[in-house]
């Protein structure tokens, strides 16, 4: 698998996905990451699933919330992305916590604002 990150010139990630693994691999891959690509990669392929009708990633939240409090503006969009769909009770405050932390600490340049997507990520929980 490869990530390209968004650049001058494009404001999204590109994720090339071999094949595709299961919720479980997809879990214990997040649990024990090897990079930051790694994790997107495994944020990237749940956001498939999500969008393919698959109700189960709420169940890995546990795995998912590790990551609330990164930095990052690539995790932080694939999380709040994943947020908006899965709308556990429980990711609810950390959106909130990552849009106050943005605010006073704004991420380094990222070609795209992590802001917006959590920003609608918090919305579609209030609707």
């Amino acid at each position: 698998m490869s990530v390209s990150y968004p650049n001058q010139y494009r404001n999204y990630c590109v994720i090339d996905l071999p094949k595709r693994r299961n919720l479980d691999e997809i879990k214990t891959s997040l649990e024990n990451p090897e990079s930051e690509d790694t994790v997107i990669e495994d944020l990237y392929e749940l956001n498939l699933m999500l969008d393919e009708g698959n109700k189960d990633v709420a169940k890995i939240y546990p795995a998912l919330s590790k990551y609330n409090q990164t930095d990052s503006p690539n995790i932080q969009t694939f999380l709040a992305g994943i947020y908006r769909k899965i709308k556990v009770p429980d990711a609810f405050g950390p959106l909130i916590a990552m849009l106050i932390r943005n605010a006073v600490n704004p991420p380094q340049k990222a070609g795209f604002d992590a802001n917006e997507e959590i920003g609608g990520a918090i919305l579609d929980y209030l609707v």
